[in-house]
């Protein structure tokens, strides 16, 4: 076995892994094809370029942004750290100047004795010890080697619906019932009147949609199979009562009948924290959709877990892939990182790396793979990712419904969600200690 590894991408995810290795003590080669060659969103040579927004989330620890990177530093993020050294004010969130920000995480890697950095696109995937952190805009050439090696088993869209936390949904509005009564009744029906309903299309058709990327606008035009909703919505007032919204099979146990049309929720996960509503991708903007889908019976105060997207996103089928350290299940010197394994997030893409170059490193050394605890936000992520949630996979960023509750209910929101984020500190302290 050779006695240094590779990580390929110079993003956040990659960054994080090479340093993990190179602390370790292990050497690493890192290739980053910029200045090489450009992908259609990145604009300069620097490492971790942060493409779409300065902000790196909330930063209180009764927050899934905040309790993720207190768990980051826990494990000794680089990024975290140089994130720090280069905020801005923004309120309650970490946000950076990204160009101070790229720079010094180039010059922090750049200056590790056991960092070789190489300027140049990777077009093979290495046989052994090595973490491919390419990113959602992977070059051709490496996407059809992933492609070969993962079975087809990968996808070049992200087409999500929104996702709401279980415990804001108003269930005095909203009745458990599969269509004509057949299985399990395995879905949360929201019921509409007319009335209901009009103004929910009247809104929907017209709402602000995200502007799109130049490199998602080509990919847009093939959504034909899972259109937007609200391009659906905009054939017609009453396309959507024969799409998504179709009432037929359900019956309201408030009035007995059928109602005027019916939005239904699945179970995102098996401990049904999290519901996903169904047939609802969208493009619109994430304020748009809270308030659109706000007005949708039973979902006036949802808690948005994760909005809905349409965009190009190069992510691995990983529940089949990937093992929860990011090691491939059938070739485990192999790993993958970043948000290409279905994590949704500057940081949560970060966290992966983390978790793929301490576990590769321990792999390396004859030490355990690193797993985390399923009560941290970082070792809930990669049980995500290599498990799935009880629907199709999506890509999945950072929240709490992710993470189990507690054994002892705690009234208020910010009451639980403090008591939550302590104990996820308290059970990665107690992980890392017994390491030692």
């Amino acid at each position: 076995m050779q006695n240094h590894a590779k990580v390929i991408g110079g993003g956040l995810a990659g960054c994080e892994a090479a340093w993990q290795l190179a602390q370790a003590g292990i050497p690493v080669e890192l290739y980053e094809m910029k200045p090489v060659r450009y992908s259609p969103a990145h604009h300069h040579e620097n490492l971790a370029e942060l493409v779409c927004s300065n902000s790196l989330k909330a930063s209180r620890l009764a927050s899934a942004g905040g309790l993720l990177k207190t768990e980051m530093k826990l494990l000794g993020s680089l990024l975290v750290s140089c994130a720090e050294l280069c905020a801005v004010p923004a309120g309650g969130a970490l946000a950076v100047d990204r160009t101070q920000f790229s720079a010094l995480v180039t010059e922090k890697i750049q200056n590790h004795d056991f960092i070789t950095l190489i300027r140049e696109e990777v077009t093979e995937i290495p046989e052994q010890n090595a973490v491919i952190a390419t990113g959602p805009l992977t070059s051709d050439a490496l996407s059809r080697k992933i492609e070969a090696l993962c079975g087809n088993r990968l996808s070049f869209f992200d087409a999500a619906s929104p996702v709401v936390s279980a415990e804001s949904l108003d269930m005095n509005k909203i009745f458990l019932q599969s269509r004509y009564d057949r299985g399990d009744a395995d879905y949360l029906n929201c019921p509409m009147t007319r009335e209901e309903y009009e103004a929910f299309w009247d809104a929907l058709v017209h709402a602000e949609t995200a502007p799109l990327h130049e490199h998602d606008k080509e990919a847009f035009r093939v959504y034909e199979g899972c259109m937007p909703v609200e391009v659906l919505a905009r054939r017609g007032a009453e396309t959507l009562r024969y799409g998504c919204l179709k009432p037929v099979g359900l019956r309201d146990p408030r009035t007995g009948k059928r109602p005027y049309a019916a939005v239904q929720l699945r179970k995102e996960n098996r401990e049904a924290t999290m519901y996903n509503l169904v047939g609802f991708q969208t493009n619109l903007k994430f304020g748009e959709q809270k308030r659109v889908f706000g007005m949708i019976p039973g979902l006036a105060d949802a808690e948005f877990l994760r909005y809905g997207v349409m965009h190009r996103n190069f992510f691995l089928n990983s529940p089949e892939l990937l093992n929860p350290d990011y090691s491939m299940k059938y070739r485990e010197t192999l790993f993958f990182a970043g948000q290409m394994t279905g994590v949704e997030g500057y940081m949560e893409s970060a966290s992966s790396g983390i978790i793929a170059g301490r576990s590769l490193a321990g792999k390396m050394q004859g030490k355990p793979a690193c797993i985390l605890p399923e009560t941290t936000m970082t070792g809930a992520l990669a049980a995500y990712v290599s498990r799935g949630g009880a629907a199709d996979f999506q890509p999945m960023g950072a929240n709490m419904g992710l993470l189990p509750p507690l054994a002892e209910p705690v009234r208020g929101k910010q009451e639980r969600y403090q008591k939550i984020a302590e104990q996820a500190v308290a059970r990665l302290t107690e992980f890392l200690q017994s390491l030692e």
